[in-house]
């Protein structure tokens, strides 16, 4: 089968198309050809070994010290059952199925081996291959860090910053599900994007100041690392809350502490990966409730390019790779 790989850090120009031998399922697993992948900030930060400053060591012990230690990349994927293992009776054959190897990796490839009572799950009919792929990696993330970890409940007031890329817009939709009132943090040519995507006011970052003087907010989110808790400590109701998904090191090492000293609490950490999450936010798709932005889409032969795209630090949503289509199959669109 064909797959990208890489051996070393650094820019696009590090992967490779290779072809590797097709992976055989172990009596507990499924193999499923690939239709669509993703580009996501996770393959961008075990590429390139871009991380926040001082987490450079940490970020070797997990990707690798002296080089990747997974070498094809791919945090979630869309595709069609092709064989399962001897002791597998929830799949079969043929079945359309959402996968999210997360930390695993894996996806930037023809095929792809899950354990069937693992990250994976039946595709919808009414959810494209394309917006099935981009659903796992924002979708989890938002909605374990709203849902399980803040404890979002409805009429309570959100600022969340990055609100059009994937975890932003995922959490932004999650977070009206739940009947929260959100203010968006984007750039102003997003703006009317994340309007469509429910958002009740948006901040321009471009051109007004993130936090205003006298704005208040029950839950603050940083899904981008550029709101440091110095800045938006000052926004956040007494008793509030700041989800830290992406930022600094010292934020991530001691803001549970400085958030304690102000009354207030501070929610980091990694994102859990898990089948009961993933079942969620594809439920939540199936509803029309969720629906994965999707910034552009690649042909599998393209896949330095969806890379690059990534690298520039402005897409918005997900950059979705097409692996392979089903002919004649409206859902691969």
């Amino acid at each position: 089968m064909l797959a990208y790989s890489y051996k070393n850090y650094g820019s696009p120009d590090v992967i490779e198309q290779v072809t590797v031998p097709t992976p055989t399922p172990k009596p507990n697993e499924v193999l499923v050809r690939v239709y669509a992948t993703t580009v996501s900030a996770g393959d961008w930060r075990a590429r390139s070994l871009t991380l926040p400053k001082g987490l450079g060591l940490m970020g070797r012990l997990v990707f690798g010290v002296t080089g990747p230690r997974k070498p094809i990349l791919g945090t979630e994927f869309s595709g069609i059952v092709e064989a399962v293992g001897a002791d597998v009776t929830n799949y079969q054959p043929g079945d359309a199925v959402i996968g999210f190897p997360g930390a695993g990796f894996g996806a930037h490839a023809e095929f792809i081996t899950m354990p069937a009572n693992g990250k994976l799950t039946l595709k919808p009919h009414s959810v494209s291959f394309a917006h099935a792929a981009a659903i796992p990696f924002g979708g989890t993330t938002a909605y374990d860090f709203l849902v399980n970890k803040a404890k979002l409940q409805a009429g309570e007031t959100v600022l969340i910053n990055g609100a059009s890329g994937s975890v932003g817009s995922a959490s932004l939709q999650i977070a009206k599900h739940l009947g929260a009132h959100v203010t968006a943090v984007c750039s102003g040519a997003n703006a009317e994007l994340v309007r469509n995507l429910g958002a009740d006011r948006v901040i321009d970052y471009r051109t007004q100041n993130v936090i205003g003087q006298g704005d208040q907010y029950d839950i603050v989110v940083d899904a981008v690392g550029t709101l440091p808790w110095s800045q938006a400590q000052h926004a956040i109701q007494p008793g509030g809350k700041m989800v830290l998904i992406a930022g600094k090191t010292s934020d991530m090492l001691f803001g549970s502490l400085k958030a304690a000293m102000k009354g207030k609490k501070m929610i980091g950490g990694v994102a859990s990966e898990s089948h009961e999450e993933l079942e969620a936010v594809v439920k939540l798709a199936a509803k029309g409730d969720f629906q994965p932005l999707i910034d552009r889409k690649y042909a599998f032969a393209d896949m330095k390019a969806a890379h690059a795209h990534v690298d520039g630090g402005h897409k918005r949503g997900n950059v979705v790779v097409s692996v392979a289509e089903r002919a004649g199959a409206s859902q691969a669109a």
